[in-house]
C-alpha cells in the first residue's frame, strides 16, 4: 500500500441522506432490473424502488441516471416534496418545471400560414417562419392555452412534446422522483394530485409515448399507489431494496481503503457487519467515527487504539435515533419495547403477535387488541411503524429494535466490548 502523508489521511466514508459512497458495493441485481425498463419500446412497467431509510435509495436513483442517458433517455426529476402534493395544480407545475429542463434546448420551426402584410405572392417563395424553444414559458403557453382539466393540459403538453424528443433522436424521458411517498390525495379539499399523476401517465402510454416512471420511496408508496388508482398495480415493477449481505458490506468497507495504509482485520469486519446489519448508512456512519478515532492516533505517531464501539453507538443513537424516539409518546414506548423483543421484530408481526408476547410477559399494563390496534396507527402516523399488508406491520426505523433494547437494562448487549478495528 502507498504511504499518505498527514494532509491525505481524509475520512472516505460518507454519512448523510443522499450522498454517494466511496464505493457503491451490491445493487447489481437492482441496476440489471432497471437496465430491462430502460429497452422497453413501448412502457408498459414503469419502476417503483423501496425500502427503509438508510438502504441507499437515493443514490441508487442517482446511478441509474447515468445509465438511463447511455441508453438514450433524457432524465428529468427531482425530489417530491409534501408541497408538491398539496394541489392537483402544483403537480402539474412540478412535472413542466421538470420537462422544461430537458427540453428547452430544443428548438422547433414553424412555418407561418399567414405571409406578411405587401409580401408579393410567388410561387418559389418561401414562407416566413417562426423559431421557438420548448423553455418553461412556451410549455407553460401551451398549457394554459390547452381546454379541460388540468389532467388534460398535461397531456396535451407531454403529446406536443413527444414527437420533437424522437426528432432528435431520444428514446423517451424518464421522469425520476425521490421521496414519493409524500404524494398523497386530499379527497377533503377536492385535490387529487397523486391520481392526476397515474391517470397522465397511465394515458400517455397507452399512446405509445415512451415517458416512464422512476419512483423512489419508504414502503408506504406502493399500496399509495395501488389504493389510488387499482392499476397500478399492473403500471409499475416493483424493487425491494434490501440491507447489503456481509459479503457486501466487507467490500463497502475495504474498498474505500484500499489506498491507505492499513486494513481492517477480518473480526472487525464481521462485528461491523454484525452492528450494522448491511444498512449502508450505518457502514458509512461508523466507518467514519472508527476511521477519524485511527487517524488521530496516526498523526501523533501512536499505535492505532482500541476503538470504543460502545461510545460510537451511543452517538449513533443521539444523532439517529433520539429524534425519532421522541415523536413517541411513555405508553407507546411501552408497546415499542415489546416490539423490540419478538423474534420477528426485524421482518413483519401482527397485532395477535404483539398481544400474545405481552401477555407471556405478564407486564403491569397489558395491552389488549385492540389498544394495540389503535396505538400502532398512531406510530404509523408519527413514521415508527408502517402496515407492509393487510394485518401485518414492520418497524419503519432500520435497526430500531437493537436501539430499543439499549435503552433497557433488562436486556444485556454486546455493545460494550470493545474492539481493535484498524491493523497497519
Amino acid at each position: 500500500m502507498t504511504n499518505k502523508n498527514k494532509e491525505e489521511l481524509r475520512n472516505p466514508f460518507r454519512p448523510g441522506a443522499g450522498h454517494m459512497p466511496p464505493y457503491l458495493a451490491g445493487r447489481e441485481h437492482e441496476s440489471e432490473e432497471f437496465a430491462k425498463l430502460l429497452q422497453q419500446d413501448t412502457v408498459l412497467e414503469n419502476l417503483v424502488l423501496t425500502g427503509l431509510r438508510g438502504l441507499g435509495k437515493t443514490v441508487l436513483l442517482e446511478t441509474f441516471k447515468p445509465a438511463a442517458i447511455e441508453a438514450g433517455w433524457y432524465w428529468a426529476g427531482t425530489d417530491l416534496s409534501e408541497s408538491t402534493s398539496i394541489s392537483e395544480e402544483n403537480l402539474a407545475i412540478r412535472l413542466l418545471t421538470d420537462l422544461s429542463v430537458v427540453t428547452s434546448s430544443i428548438t422547433v420551426i414553424y412555418a407561418n400560414a399567414k405571409r406578411q402584410a405587401g409580401f408579393p405572392r410567388g410561387t418559389d417563395e418561401p414562407a416566413p417562419t417562426t423559431i421557438i424553444k420548448l423553455n418553461y414559458p412556451m410549455l407553460r403557453a401551451i398549457y394554459d392555452d390547452a381546454p379541460g382539466l388540468i389532467a388534460d393540459k398535461l397531456k396535451t403538453v407531454l403529446e406536443f412534446v413527444w414527437p420533437h424528443i424522437k426528432e432528435v433522436g431520444k428514446r423517451g424521458i424518464v421522469f425520476a422522483y425521490d421521496e414519493a411517498q409524500n404524494l398523497a390525495d386530499h379527497s377533503q379539499n377536492n385535490q387529487f394530485p397523486l391520481s392526476l399523476l397515474l391517470d397522465v401517465f397511465q394515458s400517455i402510454q397507452r399512446k405509445n409515448i415512451c415517458y416512464m416512471l422512476a419512483l423512489t420511496g419508504l414502503p408506504t408508496l406502493f399500496p399509495k399507489l395501488v389504493e389510488a388508482r387499482t392499476y397500478a398495480e399492473r403500471m409499475f415493477h416493483v424493487v425491494f431494496l434490501n440491507p447489503l449481505t456481509e459479503k457486501e458490506t466487507i467490500q463497502a468497507i475495504e474498498k474505500p481503503l484500499a489506498d491507505f495504509p492499513l486494513a481492517p482485520s477480518s473480526e472487525s469486519l464481521k462485528m461491523f457487519y454484525r452492528k450494522t446489519l448491511g444498512y449502508p448508512y450505518f457502514i458509512q456512519y461508523l466507518c467514519r467515527e472508527a476511521f477519524d478515532i485511527w487517524v488521530q492516533d496516526h498523526n501523533d505517531g501512536k499505535a492505532a487504539s482500541v476503538i470504543p464501539i460502545k461510545e460510537i453507538m451511543r452517538k449513533l443513537d443521539s444523532d439517529f435515533f433520539a429524534g425519532r424516539w421522541a415523536r413517541a409518546t411513555d405508553r407507546q414506548r411501552d408497546l415499542l419495547g415489546v416490539i423490540s423483543r419478538l423474534q420477528n421484530c426485524d421482518t413483519e408481526f401482527s397485532v395477535q403477535d404483539v398481544v400474545a408476547h405481552n401477555a407471556n410477559k405478564a407486564l403491569d399494563k397489558p395491552f389488549s387488541s385492540s389498544h394495540v390496534n389503535q396505538m400502532l396507527a398512531s406510530l404509523s402516523d408519527a413514521g415508527l411503524v408502517y402496515k407492509n399488508r393487510h394485518g401485518k406491520y414492520s418497524l419503519a426505523v432500520p435497526l430500531l429494535a437493537d436501539f430499543i433494547k439499549r435503552q433497557s437494562d433488562q436486556v444485556p448487549t454486546v455493545n460494550g466490548k470493545q474492539m481493535n478495528f484498524w491493523e497497519e
